[in-house]
């Protein structure tokens, strides 16, 4: 089957807890059930956003947590990706941000949209030391030395 080419700019947000834990989504591509993945919280700039407002946005309809896009640092790391999600062959510019939000900070994923919600099973905090010694698959490779920028940038 031939993926629809779609090209696009995201806003990848890192919400960080007061021990520097990082949120993460679990969830799969509906065209490959069987591979699970953990993953930042983020999506594509629409038409009049900015990177910080977009991502601003993504953080409450995926988390349902609320900034504004005064409130994200960063960006604090940038890349160009390749991959496939369910009928599409992505281009994608990402760049993430990062934000403080405590340990209160509470999840929801009552305000992303169907397509989100049936393919994202679960959300965690997760340490650098747990980034860098898991077995499981976490996008973006690497995501522990952002975190780790972020953490000296921090002071």
């Amino acid at each position: 089957m031939t993926k629809i080419p779609l090209r696009r700019f995201t806003a990848r947000v890192l919400p960080l807890d007061e021990h520097g834990r990082v949120l993460l989504l679990h969830g799969f591509d509906p065209a490959r059930p069987e591979l699970r993945f953990w993953f930042t919280i983020g999506g594509a700039v629409e038409e009049g956003e900015t990177l910080q407002e977009a991502g601003a946005r993504e953080l409450f309809e995926e988390v349902g947590i609320r900034a504004g896009a005064e409130e994200l640092t960063g960006p604090h790391a940038e890349a160009l990706i390749e991959f496939e999600w369910g009928a599409y062959a992505f281009t994608q510019d990402q760049s993430f941000f990062a934000i403080r939000v405590g340990d209160a900070a509470a999840v929801s994923f009552e305000h992303m949209e169907q397509s989100e919600k049936d393919t994202t099973t679960a959300y965690r905090w997760w340490s650098v030391a747990e980034l860098e010694s898991t077995a499981e698959v976490v996008h973006p490779e690497g995501l522990a030395s952002i975190l780790r920028k972020i953490a000296e940038a921090d002071g």
